[in-house]
This record gives structure tokens, sequence and C-alpha cells, in this order.
């Protein structure tokens, strides 16, 4: 029987556990324990990065630093934490903008009967993104998950 992909644990061993953190530290930040950071993206640290970084750093440590695969490794995991802390960031910032003025709409609508407006049945979702700390955290988280998936394995084919 043939055992799953090392590397694919790895990187979803680091989505998982960033994840998981995202529960301590909002409970940190907030004082109460929420669960549903389980499920939502953004928040710190990012399991986007996390992910991204461990795959990398498990594949240097095991193909080296100047191979193909650790260069499309780094390559894909860079475009990721980009985009994470980036465009995601960019697009959460403008719901928030959008749903304060639908707050202020309302307000205003309430002040002229004339004029015919709607709330919105949901906001839009405004934690989208990562701030460049959140993607950080989760590089560095990543990167250590990778190297010490790597040296596990390897004193695993050690003993074998």
């Amino acid at each position: 029987m043939e055992r799953m992909n090392r590397g694919i644990v790895t990187a979803l061993s680091g989505i998982s556990i960033a994840q998981g953190l995202k529960v301590l530290t909002h409970k940190r930040l907030t004082g109460n324990w929420d669960w549903r950071p389980l499920l939502q993206t953004g928040g710190m640290p990012s399991s986007h990065s996390a992910g991204v970084s461990s795959l990398a750093a498990y594949v240097a440590a095991n193909k080296g630093t100047t191979s193909i695969e650790t260069a499309l490794a780094v390559v894909f995991g860079a475009i990721v934490m980009y985009d994470a802390q980036g465009i995601r960031r960019h697009t959460g910032e403008i719901a928030k903008l959008v749903n304060d003025l639908d707050d202020n709409i309302e307000i205003i609508s309430g002040d002229y009967p004339d004029i015919s407006y709607v709330r919105q049945d949901k906001e839009l979702k405004e934690l989208l993104g990562h701030q460049p700390a959140e993607v950080a955290g989760g590089a560095l988280l990543g990167a250590l998950l990778g190297f010490a998936s790597a040296r596990i394995e390897d004193r695993k084919e050690a003993r074998a």
C-alpha cells in the first residue's frame, strides 16, 4: 500500500495548524472563544502562507534549493502570499466601505421619506485577505513546519 505524498500532508498540516491558531489569536484579541475562525479567511496567521511556505520549505529540504521543484514551489508560494496580502485584502477593505455606505444610506433615508431604500439582506464579507504581518506569521510557521517535516522523514528513512 502506498503512503500519501508527504509534501501534500505537510502543506495541508500547515493550513490546518494555522486555521487552528486563528481561534487562539481571536481569543487573545477579543477575550472570547469563537470557533468560526476555523472556517474563515483572513486573520493571524495566514493559512495560505503557512500552506505554501511549508510545501516550499519541505521541497527545498528534500530536493535542494537549485531544483526546479523548489523553484516552482517558491514562485507559486510568492504569488499566493502576494495575492493574500494585496488584492484579497484590498477587496475586503472595499467591502467594508460598501457596508458602511449601506449603513449611512439607511440613516439618511430615514430623514428623507422620498428616498426609497431597501437594505441589503446580507453584508459583504470584509475579512478576505491578510495584513503583511499575518502573511509573515504564516510564512514563518509554514517554513518551520516544512523543514521539520523533511527532517522527520530523513530520520525515518535513516532507521529503515
